[in-house]
């Protein structure tokens, strides 16, 4: 299952992919993240692994995210491993102006192997995709409101 969205966000390139690159911010439009945690390597960089953590409602949720590619500005690709499902993710940052930038998003499930998740992506696909674009408005929202310290 794939699906790719995109969003035109009214800032810079460089403080799009500035707040974007730093984990500190993730709270301010993943709803339910809690935390990040390196485990191996530099964070940031290719080839880095970190546990996230997540909580919805009385549920607790552990990603292992793995960069495969960070090339910030321009791009981002990483995998995420849970118990129960795989995914990629591929991010990419255009300019289409002085202040104005496009976000990209494309995430392709390659695993669900836990019952109620492979129901939800047959009867119910567009819930992965309206999550993904969920997080991507509320992205926006942050990028545009954010105020330098």
């Amino acid at each position: 299952m794939k699906f790719k969205g995109s969003i035109d966000i009214n800032r810079r390139l460089d403080i799009v992919a500035e707040l974007f690159a730093d984990p500190k911010y993730l709270k301010e439009y993943q709803e339910g993240f809690i935390k990040k945690e390196l485990i191996s390597g530099e964070a940031g960089k290719d080839g880095a692994v970190s546990k996230m953590y997540y909580k919805y409602g009385k549920r607790d949720m552990e990603l292992t995210e793995t960069i495969t590619a960070n090339r910030l500005p321009h791009s981002f690709e990483a995998t995420y491993h849970h118990k129960h499902m795989d995914n990629t993710l591929k991010c990419t940052f255009t300019p289409l102006g002085e202040t104005l930038t496009r976000y990209e998003s494309e995430v392709e499930y390659t695993r669900i192997s836990w019952i109620m998740p492979k129901l939800i992506a047959i009867l119910f696909k567009g819930m992965y995709r309206k999550q993904g674009e969920k997080w991507m408005k509320n992205f926006k929202v942050f990028v545009e409101k954010w105020k330098a310290d």
